[in-house]
């Protein structure tokens, strides 16, 4: 495994401690939402770096999953996907516009995001270690 790869690896899965810290506090779930985008989003970029994919310039999971999906072996649900994606930016400012139709993600959805980017994380680092 290239050393960028396992960078943004030791970053994705710093995302993902700190959201199995907070996934069950209730005024904490927009953060656990972000922090999903965030753990997604570098496992994809790690992939790209290990299989020299190219240099991407942007933060869609959308985008990179269509990069990746070739190397990923587990079923992904692209709608959370698009999810993250609506609440990556909103998630951290005040305000419930521009977050789920509810307004902030439910502690339920918050564990989604969460099982969404472990699952993610463990394929991308298997993938890598091949």
């Amino acid at each position: 495994m290239k050393k960028i790869t396992n960078d943004w690896l030791i970053s994705s899965e710093s995302d993902l401690l700190l959201i199995q810290e907070i996934a069950t506090v209730e005024n904490l779930t927009h953060l656990s939402a972000f922090h999903a985008q965030q753990s997604v989003e570098k496992s994809f970029k790690a992939l790209i770096e290990e299989f020299d994919i190219g240099f991407v310039r942007t933060h869609s999971l959308e985008m990179l999953y269509n990069l990746v999906k070739d190397k990923i072996a587990v079923p992904i649900d692209t709608e959370l996907l698009i999810i993250l994606d609506q609440l990556y930016i909103d998630s951290r400012y005040p305000g419930e516009m521009g977050l789920l139709p509810n307004g902030k993600p439910s502690v339920t959805e918050s564990r989604r995001f969460l099982l969404l980017a472990q699952s993610i994380f463990d394929s991308v680092k298997s993938a890598c270690m091949v």
